[in-house]
């Protein structure tokens, strides 16, 4: 096998995918914030970006990506890698037209306004990217769009790199897979799909591509994640034959940049034979396989993804090296990579110094995945050398086997005690009329998904208390005066279904995981979700248990502060799986369960103390789906089981609640039914109530609260815009089974924008239900 390129540069033995770029200490976070709040310029923003990518490629070169052979990625993004891509290639709404510059580039305050809108105009819809937690932008296609590459943004980040002395690999969201997540753009005819302008795009991208050889590259890395999900391909007739052309048409471009084709998050199955004019393919050989037809390998240049870059346990490097030996004798040139990008993955376990210093020796965050792939690299040409390293991670493995608390025995046989009762509910009939007896609601009852905004007061007290600079008496004064005034608030806004504002939770899985034996929770571990915002999963490494009742206490007190009925909130076992780093080391339905039991105990805590209505959100439950449709039965059969076991015990007059946001809810409708919630609130507001659809094909017949208000923008919505959406409701959904509610938790919002906007959505309930026609007769409670 060749050690250089057909250009004589040398050839690549390892590289990743992607790596996070928000920064060791959320440096980018910290910059947009800046500018979003008039605190710092353009100049001063671009700057600090800058600075982070300049950091992020000589530390990838420092951990062993050479300088020189393009394996380091260039995957550096200021918000979302979808939208850099529509910028890139003109795909800008014409609501935004304005902010496109007459050169075609976009600077990064008109880039954060198609992210996050102004005003009226709404930003671009954001759903979750494939199996994971992190949120795209969604681009908006129609017949007109006109592509173009029209903004260089990053062919000027290569070149950065490379007058840095770094010969970088760009990164860019494949074509085929572009238009797969795009929706159609309003006005566009019906039953028009934007797949169908891949003709018109690619010339877009051959421009692209011609740019980034125009300024060195010599590889170019293109993202094809939509060729692995059966959700992305469903209704696209003869896809394999669209890839083909697309990627022969790309091949043939003169002069271009070689191609490296990745399809992460799966097997790309029989579209990758699709690929033969590629130079490259990258395979994820974590979730998918090594193809059954090796020739489609021949003569390429193969990254084999053997390391997890969506968890972070260490990897079993013997059986990584054995994947990656399977490829030899097919593949051109075989490199030892990532699964996907380590987008998904903190940092550096090594700053982790507070955690158990057993369970650090598991863990495998960025830093160490790019020490993973370096080493095998080094296998592949050498096995014996590094004989010590392969040993210490089968030692780290079986250590974590044998560790106290990942087996307890009482936990495993209360599962194996249970019996097919502990998973259902009395008839939902009997379930509401025992609830409207004990709630009598208003018809289209108002009411919020349960955090309200973190201020820096909260952030500060809580920092303080962390440290022990603020003693637990006066912390727990602090919070109780903060519920004091979201109670207050609630009740002057008019809404009838109170919550205690969540200020005591730095995260809604976080908190449990605090609270829960069998977690651990990180200092440092940040993980982009979107934009600017970061979430620190906890490691979920033992059997689960609940020491004590979490929320029981905050909920009691607030219950105290008012005569409305108030939420008991709590976080749904599917999603503490999906918002943390699960162990891989047994199914997750049993990980699963293991959860449910603790928060069935907690939901009895609940009702005990008189707790009348609890929330168990699930937004992730559409996340964890598989992305092969043979495998979806599966998962959604523990899923929902899951659910049912942690709520199933509650009586026929509690009201359980279940929330999902982003969520795709008609792929899953089905599952939403099967979770037998009493009502289930959806977001709603930024896709202009596109769910309501699927609501009302499915007959679903139990609370729906289609959200109003898209508290992932800062736009107020006004009170006629809610009414609209609210009579859009009504007009799918029977009245009696309508909730208001905003989209999701207000944590990230400002407190001057929520009341606003929640005095809008009090305001534009009231106007609906006195246009209903028997508005003075309660509405059933679910």
């Amino acid at each position: 096998m060749s050690d250089t390129t057909p250009t004589g540069t040398p050839a690549w033995t390892a590289t990743i995918l992607g790596y996070p770029r928000i920064g060791p200490d959320r440096e980018t976070k910290k910059a947009l914030e800046a500018l979003w709040s008039g605190k710092a310029d353009l100049a001063t923003t671009e700057a600090a970006l800058a600075a982070v990518r300049a950091a992020t490629v000589r530390r990838l070169n420092r951990l062993g990506l050479p300088a020189h052979d393009a394996s380091i990625p260039s995957s550096f993004s200021a918000y979302d890698q979808v939208l850099d891509a529509a910028v890139a290639v003109g795909a800008v709404p014409e609501r935004f037209a304005d902010l496109v510059g007459e050169d075609g580039r976009v600077d990064l305050a008109g880039y954060s306004t198609i992210a996050r809108g102004r005003g009226a105009q709404a930003p671009l819809e954001m759903t979750k990217w494939f199996d994971t937690n992190y949120h795209y932008l969604v681009p908006e296609i129609g017949p007109g769009t006109r592509f173009r590459h029209a903004d260089d943004r990053g062919v000027r980040e290569f070149a950065e790199a490379l007058a840095d002395g770094f010969l970088t690999r760009p990164v860019v969201v494949g074509p085929v897979t572009f238009l797969l997540l795009a929706k159609a753009a309003d006005g566009s005819p019906e039953g028009f799909a934007p797949i169908s302008r891949l003709d018109d795009l690619l010339g877009a991208y051959e421009d692209l591509l011609s740019a980034y050889a125009a300024a060195g590259a010599e590889w170019v890395q293109l993202d094809e994640p939509g060729l692995v999900s059966d959700s992305a391909t469903a209704g696209v007739d003869g896809l394999t034959d669209l890839v083909r052309a697309a990627y022969d048409r790309l091949g043939a471009l003169a002069g271009r940049p070689r191609l490296l084709v990745a399809t992460p998050y799966g097997d790309a199955g029989d579209h990758l034979a699709a690929l033969a004019a590629v130079d490259g393919l990258a395979l994820d050989l974590v979730k998918g396989a090594v193809p059954a037809d090796r020739s489609v390998l021949a003569g390429k240049t193969v990254v084999g993804g053997v390391v997890d870059g969506h968890n972070i346990w260490r990897r079993d490097l013997v059986r990584a090296l054995a994947a990656l030996r399977e490829l030899e004798g097919h593949a051109g040139h075989v490199v030892a990579g990532t699964s996907t990008s380590l987008l998904h993955v903190p940092h550096d376990v090594a700053r982790e110094t507070a955690l158990d210093e057993r369970l650090r020796g598991w863990l495998s965050f960025a830093d160490q995945k790019v020490g993973e792939v370096v080493l095998l690299g080094r296998a592949l040409g050498d096995a014996a050398a590094v004989e010590a390293e392969l040993a210490a991670s089968a030692a780290a493995l079986a250590d974590r086997l044998t560790a106290p608390g990942v087996v307890r025995p009482q936990v495993r046989e209360r599962l194996a005690a249970l019996t097919p009762d502990a998973f259902g509910r009395s008839d939902y009939a009997v379930r509401r009329a025992a609830q409207d007896e004990a709630l009598d609601l208003p018809a289209l009852p108002t009411t919020t998904i349960g955090s309200f905004p973190q201020t820096t007061e909260i952030r500060r007290a809580r920092a303080a208390w962390s440290r022990g600079e603020l003693a637990e008496a006066a912390y727990e004064e602090f919070l109780r005066a903060e519920i004091d005034r979201v109670v207050q608030l609630q009740e002057e806004l008019g809404l009838d279904v109170l919550v205690h504002g969540e200020p005591e939770r730095n995260d809604m899985v976080q908190y449990f995981a605090e609270h829960l034996d069998g977690f651990a929770v990180t200092q440092h571990g940040w993980v982009q979700s979107y934009g600017s915002r970061g979430v620190r999963p906890p490691i979920l490494w033992g059997d689960v248990t609940r020491p004590a009742p979490i929320t029981v206490p905050w909920s009691t007190y607030t219950a105290s502060r008012t005569t409305r009925p108030v939420k008991g909130m709590l976080t749904g076992p599917v999603t503490i799986l999906a918002w943390s780093f699960v162990r891989d080391d047994q199914p997750l339905g049993d990980t699963a369960n293991q959860v449910a039991l603790a928060l069935r105990d907690e939901v009895a805590d609940l009702e005990a103390a008189g707790i009348g209505i609890v929330q168990v959100d699930e937004p992730a439950l559409r996340e964890l789906l598989p992305l092969k449709t043979a495998d979806q039965a599966a998962y959604l059969d523990w899923s929902v089981a899951s659910f049912r076991l942690a709520t199933a015990g509650a009586a026929d007059a509690t009201q359980i609640h279940t929330h999902l946001c982003y969520s795709e809810f008609g792929e899953v409708i089905e599952a939403i039914d099967g979770l037998d919630a009493d009502v289930t609130s959806i977001e709603a507001a930024r896709s202009r109530m596109e769910v309501l659809t699927d609501i009302a094909a499915a007959g679903f017949a139990r609370g729906i609260g289609p959200g109003v208000y898209d508290i992932h923008s800062p736009r107020v919505p006004s009170a006629e815009e809610v009414v609209g959406l609210l009579r859009a409701a009504v007009a799918s959904v029977p009245a009696r089974q309508v909730w208001v509610n905003p989209d999701c938790g207000l944590k990230t919002r400002g407190y001057a924008e929520t009341t606003e906007s929640l005095r809008h959505l009090v305001e534009a309930a009231r106007t609906v239900r006195a246009e209903l026609p028997s508005a003075a007769e309660p509405v059933a409670a679910g």
